[in-house]
């Protein structure tokens, strides 16, 4: 490993990339420490840690969210309209053709920064009408000028590290947004450490040793599911060209049980905000039904089992869902039906592609319900052992994990694209 270091350290333009991207989240977690005026900070606090979604966000943005800082929403609302635009591809037709080239990408990227805009100004002025439905003063100065200079001051935020997560992407170093995210948790950690070593109590011993111990189990398991593939063997056809024979070799498709990474994790926690940040608005409305249904959507979404269960589905629904967007059975049956490949025992063409499709619907099962499993792990872990403080749950290690993995395995691209330069 210490040789790894070396060699990136040695590397002029890698080294100077690490840099800059070290350079980025240090710029990342500064900005996290700029509060907005007019917020009571420790009652902001206690209203976090006395709402679980809430709770888990704030862990994602490093604390920003709880110390209601300019970058407070993190790249949540970015995520948001890429969720959007990728439902879109799946129904109408026209962007699903524009996404196949270079152009319509970099031109629906666009439109994705446009989105994140509104986005970012509809969910701050959101989590404003939340705050101050607070039974202890949250927010001191409600006046609209006010209002306005704090939703402006946030969705600032979120386009400043949108920009960074996408200076960063450039480095083909790690994805940016992953790597901000990633950035947010680990900072998360010394805090969650302190408040568990403040609260503790001789009698909480063995709680402590067992979320010890499912901690390193999660390690190991979220290293497997994410290293786990299934090897599809192919074989190539032995062709003709002149006086020479080219081909009739054998190789492997590599099919990963988690295709989707921590995608679905991501897509469901933005999901699972909406309800409650769009029956802010409707609190209180005139109409009496309109503001019983509203805060009704409020309580039900407050309730840890409906919240679990309602999790559960969407993580793993999502996961099934990112897989579809990014994994083509067709495109890849026709690919090797033109390289002369072939699966044996399989005909090329479409009974390549349906027995592909059915395989990654196999296999991906087990990647959904471990993704699941992880995302509602906090809770279980909490309910059981009684510990509120240990919030750096499942689905943060599942995050930091396969940030590090994916990382590292785009580091040691860039290492042997150079090697292959140097011969």
């Amino acid at each position: 490993m210490w040789q790894k270091f070396i060699q990136i350290w040695k590397i002029p333009d890698l080294r100077r990339s690490v840099l800059f991207i070290l350079g980025m989240l240090a710029i990342f977690r500064f900005a996290a420490h700029i509060p907005v005026p007019g917020v009571n900070i420790e009652n902001l606090k206690s209203f976090f840690e006395s709402n679980q979604i809430l709770g888990l966000l704030s862990v994602f943005s490093g604390g920003s969210m709880e110390n209601f800082s300019i970058v407070m929403l993190g790249v949540a609302p970015y995520i948001t309209a890429s969720i959007i635009f990728q439902l879109l591809i799946m129904i109408i037709p026209q962007l699903e053709e524009i996404s196949k080239e270079e152009y319509g990408r970099q031109k629906m990227n666009q439109w994705m920064r446009l989105l994140t805009v509104p986005l970012a100004a509809l969910q701050a002025y959101s989590m404003i009408l939340m705050l101050r439905q607070s039974a202890n003063p949250i927010i001191t100065d409600t006046s609209i000028w006010r209002m306005v200079s704090t939703i402006i001051t946030i969705t600032a935020g979120t386009v400043f590290l949108m920009w960074i997560g996408e200076l960063i992407s450039e480095k083909k170093i790690g994805n940016g947004v992953s790597l901000l995210i990633f950035a947010g948790i680990i900072s998360s950690l010394p805090g969650a450490v302190q408040k568990a070593v403040v609260v503790f109590d001789a009698s909480q011993v063995l709680n402590f040793i067992i979320f010890a111990v499912i901690a390193i189990i999660t390690i190991v398991g979220v290293v497997i599911i994410t290293e786990g593939q299934r090897q599809v063997p192919v074989s190539y056809a032995k062709q003709v060209r002149g006086t020479k024979m080219y081909g009739g070799t054998s190789t492997h498709l590599p099919l990963r049980v988690n295709m989707a990474g921590v995608i679905p994790i991501i897509f469901a926690i933005s999901i699972i905000l909406f309800p409650s940040m769009i029956a802010q608005f409707f609190v209180n409305a005139k109409t009496a039904f309109v503001a019983g249904a509203a805060q009704w959507v409020i309580d039900i979404f407050r309730n840890q089992l409906f919240y679990g269960i309602f999790y559960f589905i969407l993580v793993f629904g999502f996961t099934y869902f990112y897989t579809a967007v990014i994994f083509h059975p067709k495109q890849i049956a026709d690919n090797l039906q033109k390289q002369g490949g072939f699966i044996p025992g399989i005909r090329p063409g479409a009974s390549t592609a349906d027995y592909l499709s059915k395989t990654t619907t196999r296999i991906i099962l087990a990647g959904a319900l471990f993704l699941a499993m992880i995302a509602v792990l906090p809770m279980i872990l909490q309910q059981a052992t009684g510990v509120q403080v240990l919030t750096f749950g499942g689905t943060s290690i599942l995050i930091v994990v396969s940030v590090i993995i994916e990382t590292i395995r785009q580091i040691d691209s860039q290492l042997t694209m150079r090697e292959y330069e140097g011969l």
